[in-house]
């Protein structure tokens, strides 16, 4: 049985208790953009605006871009209440641009498809916890592979081969199962690193950027895995 002192058991908790504030606030996260993806495909006023409104549609796209760069890249400036904020804003946006895929996939696909997602990413996440392997060698790799699909569903934009895109989608679920295992252990990693008495406000906007970041990897995953499983809307 592990043996341990008061300040291994200090770190742990304080380890744990950085890790819960991120998962919170993924989940939350993750639980506005499904309810907003819910109420606007459920509206079918809203619904139509958007499909048919393709500058709007794209504008939305480009402006979710422009605050997932500005929580990444200038999150120290802000206040640990403007980063949550930002992070809601976004979820909220990400929820009505996600609402077009029930016009897509049929409802009981999409779910099982979330459930399916949820447990994987849970596994990988654990696993990002829990193994003693050190993962950084991975950042490369998984760097490299995220432009490789990037760059393919660019080309199959034009290509249009159902073929490249199944393979584009398999690869990657694998590029983001890996992500979501490095980022967890990159915020554990993060967590060890913080002195204990940091104050409230570093933490918050620590566990709102690494909320981000597993926030994405949970979205790419489910919506890759949505494209193998989904099938078409009956």
């Amino acid at each position: 049985m592990e043996v341990l002192t008061h300040a291994e058991v200090r770190t742990r908790e304080h380890v744990n208790a950085f890790m819960v504030k991120v998962y919170n606030w993924m989940a939350a996260g993750l639980a506005i953009t499904g309810a907003i993806a819910l109420y606007v495909a459920s509206n079918e006023a809203m619904l139509r605006y958007l499909v048919t409104h393709q500058l709007v549609f794209f504008g939305l796209i480009i402006l979710e871009l422009v605050l997932v760069v500005a929580l990444a890249g200038f999150v120290r400036k802000m206040s640990g209440m403007t980063a949550s904020a930002v992070f809601i804003l976004y979820s909220v946006l990400n929820g009505v641009t996600l609402s077009t895929i029930f016009l897509v996939y049929a409802r009981a696909a999409i779910a099982t498809t979330f459930f399916i997602t949820a447990g994987t990413f849970a596994a990988c996440s654990v696993y990002g916890m829990a193994t003693k392997r050190d993962l950084t060698s991975w950042g490369g790799f998984l760097f490299m592979g995220l432009i490789g699909v990037i760059i393919a569903s660019v080309v199959n934009m034009f290509v249009k081969s159902s073929g490249l895109s199944l393979a584009i989608s398999y690869i990657g679920v694998f590029v983001f199962i890996g992500l979501t295992a490095y980022d967890t252990q990159k915020l554990k990693t993060l967590a060890l690193s913080r002195p204990a008495d940091i104050d409230s406000d570093t933490e918050q906007r620590g566990a709102i950027i690494g909320a981000l970041s597993l926030y994405l990897d949970f979205i790419n995953l489910f919506l890759l895995l949505l494209r193998i499983f989904g099938g078409g809307r009956e």
